[in-house]
């Protein structure tokens, strides 16, 4: 089954019949050699500098002009773009002319990626140029790339720009988007400066289990899947506190994991039902040391993604300097609504979200009415980063109760630009407290609650055995990424976020490809 050619990708398949009848293979095996990246040649070379003299590149071609026995090109290699000086005689310098009269002028197209061998110099206006004494095909293009044209006013005209196109054709979209790479550049920064904190710290990184028989560790509706062998089913994790809380029992000090998880739930500009968290628990602390902790580690990402720690995100300018501001979630929910809910039981908050227009139903409990109110009235009005502190007990199962606060746990979320990216934690110790609590968690499932946490009693037994006390936290790194590189939508920070199968009009064929 193949899809239906275009005139321009029947024309490619021509043009590589007709190569490989010069004898040319158009998809050699071996090892390149590559000896210079373009952008460090336009950054580096100056007239006179030595080592340039015979400089070897490789990428994709990506404009030629013309000029009968000699053209300029554009070559595209992972660093950037390079002009290249391609003269007839030079890479022909026999009588044979096929390479550049057959080859390069007709068969050759925008996207094929080729090597190229020659010395630098600069042009008679200043740009820093390769003059080709070698070519060679590396690989033929058989779809045309999306060719993106700019006017003398700055115009862009045919631009690659469809959002759903671009995510499911990642790879067009690296190639001729400019800044694209950028974004993923940063993202990777931001993660190796984590792990560089952390390590530094003495943090152990770790692997637990993508695959759990009880998907713990957070409130959230997993995906479903059958080990046919052991003939049970098991979810995809929805976070992996519960098996680092394990390490910790067995006498790890500072463990972490950048996590990916899945939760089976909605979609939108910053949800992903795949995702990827940051967390690590440390023995011996508490949450007033992970909110100290976490400031030190934002400030240090900032810096290390984009050398500053004050960021454009929208139209804000967003600090990462230390420290950030503190609000309990109950002074958060009056301020912006000018109703005390510290006292109320849960008809009284239920009536209060009716009131205030939230959507909320009869399988909701204290807990969850707080969170909507929260995220409904609240959350938005935190640009920049405030920690959100000591929550209700309702609100979180697996969280020591507060040492001088009746009802509330030691808790904190980080809001950054109306959106929480951290979640953390004085992690609960106590086993018959954590049982307790995780028997009414399964008390909202019986009301219909699919959000609600399953008791773990493997969990449990190891809390048995003594958990010291614990400081933990979860950062959504890919929202992190968002505010970094100052993108609105996740789906612009992962290189291949899910989306609906692609329909793909095709008709059967007996024509190879």
């Amino acid at each position: 089954m193949q899809h239906e050619l275009s005139e321009q990708e029947a024309l490619r398949r021509q043009k590589l019949a007709e190569i490989r009848a010069l004898g040319i293979d158009p998809y050699p095996a071996e090892e390149i050699k590559v000896s210079h990246f373009a952008a460090d040649i336009k950054r580096d070379f100056t007239e006179g500098a030595t080592g340039y003299e015979e400089v070897y590149l490789a990428g994709r071609l990506m404009s030629v002009r013309d000029m009968g026995k000699a053209s300029f090109a554009e070559l595209m290699d992972s660093s950037g773009r390079i002009q290249v000086y391609v003269r007839r005689d030079d890479i022909c310098p026999g009588e044979d002319k096929t390479l550049y009269n057959t080859l390069f002028k007709k068969l050759l197209d925008i996207g094929d990626f080729i090597a190229v061998k020659g010395y630098v110099f600069k042009t008679k206006v200043g740009e820093t140029s390769l003059h080709v004494t070698e070519l060679r095909l590396l690989a033929k293009t058989l779809r045309p790339l999306p060719i993106v044209k700019k006017d003398e006013d700055g115009n862009v005209f045919d631009a690659f720009t469809d959002p759903e196109k671009r995510y499911r054709m990642r790879y067009v979209d690296l190639v001729v988007n400019e800044g694209i790479r950028e974004t993923f550049l940063k993202r990777t920064r931001m993660i190796n400066a984590i792990r560089d904190f952390l390590n530094e710290r003495g943090a152990l990184e770790v692997d637990t289990p993508v695959l759990q028989n009880i998907p713990g560790g957070a409130a959230a509706r997993p995906f479903t899947t059958h080990h046919n062998a052991l003939d049970v089913p098991f979810y995809l994790r929805i976070a992996n506190e519960l098996y680092l809380k394990r390490l910790i029992v067995g006498g790890f000090d500072w463990v972490y994991e950048f996590s990916r998880n899945f939760r089976n739930e909605g979609m939108d500009r910053t949800h992903n039902p795949e995702f990827t968290v940051l967390e690590f628990y440390v023995a011996y602390k508490d949450y007033n040391w992970m909110m100290d902790t976490t400031e030190q580690l934002f400030e240090k990402i900032a810096l290390a993604s984009n050398n500053s720690t004050e960021l454009p995100v929208g139209d804000n300018t967003i600090s990462f300097k230390a420290p950030f501001k503190r609000v309990s979630i109950y002074d958060a929910i009056k301020e912006h609504t000018g109703i005390d809910v510290s006292g109320m039981d849960e008809n009284t908050l239920r009536e209060v979200c009716k009131q205030l227009h939230i959507e909320v139903d009869e399988t909701m409990g204290k807990g969850k009415l707080i969170d909507e109110l929260f995220s409904e009235k609240c959350e938005h009005h935190y640009i920049q980063p405030t920690f959100i502190i000591d929550y209700p007990v309702e609100m979180s199962p697996l969280t020591k109760k507060h040492r001088s606060k009746e009802g509330l746990v030691e808790r904190f979320e980080l809001m950054i630009n109306g959106k929480e990216i951290a979640n953390a934690y004085s992690e609960l110790n106590d086993p018959i407290d954590q049982y307790e609590r995780f028997v009414d968690q399964m008390q909202l499932s019986e009301r219909g609650d699919d959000e609600a946490m399953i008791i773990d009693h493997d969990f449990i037994r190891a809390l048995e055995y003594g958990m010291p006390p614990t400081a933990g936290i979860g950062i959504g790194i890919d929202r992190l990424a968002m505010l970094l590189t100052n993108q609105a939508s996740i789906q612009e920070v992962l290189f291949f976020p899910q989306m609906r199968p692609e329909v793909v009009h095709s008709k059967e064929t007996t024509e190879q490809p």
